[in-house]
């Protein structure tokens, strides 16, 4: 029997230390996706339009602080860049 790949994002991270962030910019201002946590792995996030990760969330609502959260990962990669 084969090895199940590794979840390497499985690990929460702090804000300061994300796996990724992705941004957005809109005419209300920006917003930021700070990916702590990847509940699953590539492979199986590409089956799933329900996965997730916990993010940090910045937006123009937030005024410069983070809301943390479960995120759809279909909303964040269909209307955000990843800039790191």
């Amino acid at each position: 029997m084969a090895d199940k790949p590794k979840n390497l994002c499985g690990k929460m991270r702090p804000v300061e230390n994300p796996y990724e962030i992705w941004e957005l910019n809109t005419v209300d201002g920006k917003w930021t996706w700070r990916v702590l946590k990847k509940y699953q792995t590539p492979e199986k996030e590409a089956d799933n339009p329900y996965a997730r990760w916990m993010c940090a969330v910045s937006s123009p609502s937030t005024f410069g602080s983070y809301d943390l959260g479960d995120t759809y990962v279909l909303d964040v990669v269909s209307n955000a860049n990843r800039v790191s």
